[in-house]
């Protein structure tokens, strides 16, 4: 007799381990923005833009079913916004001049 999979046996957990790239996406995130509040914010502001194209190679790489909550629209969109913005961020906070 095979066992029924995770989201018959474990619904809760299932949906857990599914939300688990956007989880790892808004730790890094919050660590950024900490950063930014303790003026380290050239950094923070670094990490943020990493962790959003973090989130977009995840988006790219990951299938539907274990991606969670990252999957707003379609594929190619959310990895285009989601990289295109943290670029961006990236690259703004390392050209602004320091202070």
């Amino acid at each position: 007799m095979t066992r029924p999979p995770l989201y018959v046996r474990r619904p809760f957990l299932a949906g857990l381990v599914r939300q688990l790239p956007l989880l790892a996406v808004l730790v890094v995130v919050a660590s950024g923005l900490l950063l930014v509040t303790i003026d380290h914010w050239r950094v923070g502001l670094v990490v943020v833009g990493l962790a959003l194209v973090g989130g977009a190679l995840l988006r790219l790489l990951l299938p539907v079913r274990r991606v969670g909550f990252l999957a707003v629209r379609s594929r190619l969109t959310d990895v285009v916004l989601m990289a295109g913005t943290g670029v961006v961020l990236t690259v703004t906070a390392l050209t602004i001049p320091g202070s």
